[in-house]
């Protein structure tokens, strides 16, 4: 029986979702409030430069593959990957930074060159990364977090310490060089939470950086947008933009339809890949699973602000990705997670992807992406997204001995007020919410709604959590309930 599934949302979840229902054999359409579709990985171009405005990391190569693969394609069928080298460059003063290069015995050598000693205890770090990476993204990430019992594996018994150990305190015991310990915090920084609030477990992200290594599209993250795209098309999914969702009504506790552009819709499943406490917000009080109490309690991951900035110059002393560690990661973390304020002195990270994809800028000049991580729900002002630009610029140019600001044709930003008008996101966060261990697996909101029948959620606020292999599981998670819900209400044979 082909049900008629509408998605709110295009974002990496949606497209997923939309893929396996649609393969199923679902009337799947996806609605999308903006002009063009990715949700958060949307791509922004002006005058010859183009930016990808939201994610920009490729990892976990494995888990895209695997994705393709379940509809019995390569990633390879529709766009080219970059193997970075290197992976990027860390920056802690003038001309003062430590290259991760594109292997593991490399870095091993990298480490051991600054610490003696920790190369041999990155080896057995790495090798418990790989063990908890094996276990986690090849199986419990799978997992729709129905149900505590999905996480008692007897691999995961064998491993029951590392649950309530944190990132932070491992490192600080294996390495003292205070670089070392901070490039081995930085993986984590993507579950959305501070390392030290971060289960040992989690160390798997370590693996995902130096053991797999670092990629990029060959024309930018938008180019796995693209790909999600054209594999919906093939299966028939149908794209709506400019689609506003007002409403989802709701009769005899059933999702019905949805008001779209003023418009009755009706839908059999409604599958919201938007925000999750937003579409709550688009039924009646009644019919919510979760209260503003709830929302108010949960930790959430940073919100950010964000350049887009062209220069007329090709860039020196810098590789594609760049991290700015050249002050207090402590303070700034502080900033976000204990005393929510504009850090005085952020870090940042910086992204030049012409130095890969020649596409990305006019010839001879350069396309420039630049991030500071931000707590959620901060004042957000162009006052201050300019002061904050000339801070993190004036250091740029300090920390890589060169001259750009002169250099700089445009720039345009985008932060936590962005992020809410945009993206509806709860407090304007840009990651979702942080996986701490009580934010973990059946810990976070659920898939299926627990008021309404037929309305469904994915993405970064739910399992298994925030970042792009993530979206691309839990699309994957959400469509097999829907799946699995569908058997049940068919009359036995």
């Amino acid at each position: 029986m082909q049900q008629n599934i509408k998605i709110i949302g295009s974002g990496f979840s949606a497209l997923s979702a939309a893929c396996y229902l649609a393969k199923a054999g679902n009337d799947v359409t996806i609605y999308e409030k903006n002009n063009s579709i990715g949700g958060r990985a949307r791509q922004f171009s002006r005058d010859g430069f183009t930016f990808d405005m939201g994610p920009s990391w490729y990892w976990m190569p494995d888990v895209f593959e695997r994705f393709f693969a379940d509809f019995g394609k390569k990633t390879s069928d529709y766009y080219e990957l970059i193997k970075l080298s290197p992976a990027y460059r860390v920056y802690f003063g003038t001309e003062d930074f430590i290259a991760i290069a594109d292997n593991l015995p490399e870095i091993i050598t990298t480490f051991e060159s600054i610490e003696k000693g920790s190369g041999w205890h990155l080896q057995q770090f790495m090798a418990q990364a790989k063990s908890n990476y094996d276990i986690a993204i090849k199986d419990l990430v799978y997992r729709p977090g129905v149900s505590p019992l999905e996480l008692i594996t007897p691999e995961t018994i064998a491993k029951l310490s590392q649950f309530f150990g944190n990132i932070s305190k491992d490192i600080r015991k294996k390495f003292k060089n205070k670089r070392l310990v901070q490039i081995l915090e930085f993986p984590v920084l993507f579950l959305g939470a501070k390392p030290s609030d971060t289960p040992s477990f989690y160390n798997f992200m370590n693996y995902a950086d130096f053991g797999l290594g670092t990629w990029h599209p060959k024309t930018g993250m938008y180019d796995v947008i693209k790909a999600m795209e054209n594999l919906a098309l093939e299966l028939g999914v149908k794209f709506e933009t400019n689609a506003t969702v007002h409403k989802i009504i709701v009769e005899n506790k059933t999702a019905v339809a949805l008001i779209i552009n003023k418009k009755y819709v009706k839908a059999d499943i409604v599958l919201s890949g938007a925000d999750y406490h937003h579409t709550e917000n688009l039924l009646e009080s009644v019919h919510r699973a979760y209260s503003e109490k709830y929302w108010e309690s949960r930790i959430f991951a940073p919100s950010a602000l964000l350049f887009y900035v062209a220069f007329d110059k090709k860039i020196q002393n810098i590789s594609h990705h760049a991290l700015f560690f050249d002050v207090d990661f402590d303070a700034h973390a502080a900033a976000i997670y204990d005393t929510p304020n504009w850090p005085e002195a952020p870090l940042f990270y910086a992204n030049f992807p012409s130095k890969t994809d020649p596409t990305a800028a006019p010839e001879g000049k350069e396309t420039g992406f630049f991030l500071i991580p931000l707590a959620p729900d901060i004042t957000d002002t162009l006052a201050l997204r300019e002061i904050y630009f000339e801070k993190i610029i004036t250091r740029f140019e300090q920390l890589t001995n060169q001259s750009v600001k002169k250099n700089i044709i445009f720039k345009e930003s985008f932060c936590k007020n962005d992020f809410v008008s945009e993206y509806n996101s709860y407090k304007g966060n840009a990651y979702g919410m942080a996986n701490t261990l009580l934010q973990t697996a059946f810990l976070r909101p659920k898939l299926k709604s627990s008021k309404v029948k037929n309305l469904y959620f994915t993405g970064q606020l739910t399992v298994p959590g925030p970042g792009v292999p993530p979206a691309l599981i839990s699309g994957k998670l959400v469509s097999e309930l829907i799946k699995k819900n569908k058997k049940q209400l068919l009359p036995s044979s």
